[in-house]
């Protein structure tokens, strides 16, 4: 099967760190225009790419065939919209727009058009999840009562970049909270209800940088937390259910190593390290846990196996659509101090 023709719109952090680095490794893309005002820094990476000023330059060209969006937040709709119209296969940095009905719109607009519409969710291929999976398949934990996920970090410090800025798709809710929202859909479901706390713990912050999410099932109860200003880390994952409990340390390395440069395909990537190794614990037993290496590659991999052999796509905007639906419950939630069930209702 032919690689797949690309053009790339934005060359920012997530585009160079993000989608760059399997965009050159994996064979099975070209990209041949990238969208950017940075011709300099793009030609270090894509020598051979042309660099355009405006993405109408690279939906004119037909031999594009797909478009990753990697743009912030606010431009994502307007984008996908636009290659989406000119017969483009689309793949939207998460989160995939702002809100519900933006998402909704390009569903159904990519399924007139027979076009691919895919959200980059790479987190779902983290070591640590992809354990969990693993444990969950096997039937180690039992039925899960708990679950616990964290993505705290120690940035006391505002920084002047659009995503600490006050605004529309800014914070650290859409943000960190897109994945973790996104890894507990992916094993649970939507929630029955939804209630949260987001606020503004740093000096001089413009928008939400801690929040805490409880979302319920039932008796299952999903716990969701970021905090910025977190100096001694704790457990990535609390995970207790029927028949054992799984704790885990540590995060996932592979933003690290994308930062340093080195190839997403060599032997050992998305390794962890021994001493981040989870624990399965019962009443009697302690049992260490060797994490299941981490595969971002595998996202993309989905996309071309998609896109040329008609399998699964392996993040659906319909997914996009329910972390963002839950997304703004949970800033309903906060607002209106209220529990808000899915169904659409808010109650006290």
């Amino acid at each position: 099967m032919k690689n797949i023709k690309t053009a790339l719109v934005g060359y920012g952090f997530s585009g160079v760190t993000f989608h760059a680095p399997f965009l050159q490794a994996m064979k099975q893309f070209d990209v041949i225009k990238v969208v950017s005002s940075n011709e300099e820094k793009v030609k270090q990476d894509f020598r051979d790419a042309a660099v355009v000023p405006q993405l109408e330059d690279a939906l004119r060209d037909s031999s594009v065939e797909l478009v990753v969006i990697t743009t912030p937040n606010t431009l994502h709709y307007d984008m996908a919209k636009q290659s989406i119209l000119a017969g483009k296969h689309v793949i939207i940095e998460k989160p995939m727009v702002v809100e519900p009905a933006e998402a909704e719109e390009l569903i159904a607009l990519a399924k007139v058009h027979g076009v691919m519409l895919s959200v980059y969710q790479n987190r779902r291929w983290d070591n640590d999840f992809l354990t969990i999976k693993q444990l969950l398949a096997q039937n180690k934990l039992g039925d899960i009562m708990t679950y616990e996920a964290h993505f705290d970090r120690f940035r006391p410090q505002v920084r002047d970049r659009w995503r600490e800025r006050e605004g529309r798709g800014t914070g650290i809710l859409y943000d960190l909270g897109s994945h973790l929202i996104d890894q507990a859909l992916h094993l649970f479901g939507m929630p029955q209800f939804v209630v949260a706390d987001v606020t503004e713990q740093r000096e001089g912050a413009q928008t939400d940088d801690y929040f805490h999410i409880v979302m319920g099932y039932g008796k299952r109860r999903v716990i969701l937390h970021v905090g910025s200003i977190v100096p001694g880390q704790g457990p990535k994952f609390l995970v207790h259910g029927t028949k054992a409990s799984y704790i885990k340390y540590g995060l996932d390395g592979q933003e690290d190593a994308l930062k340093a440069g080195k190839n997403p395909l060599e032997q050992g990537w998305g390794a962890d390290r021994p001493e981040w190794y989870g624990k399965l614990l019962t009443e009697e037993t302690e049992e260490i846990i060797e994490t299941v290496p981490g595969s971002y590659s595998s996202y993309y991999q989905g996309v071309y196996e998609h896109i040329r052999g008609g399998a699964q796509n392996p993040v659906p905007g319909e997914d996009g659509l329910r972390t963002i639906q839950v997304i703004r419950a949970a800033l309903t939630s906060s607002i209106e101090k209220r529990f808000v069930y899915m169904d659409g209702e808010a109650r006290g």
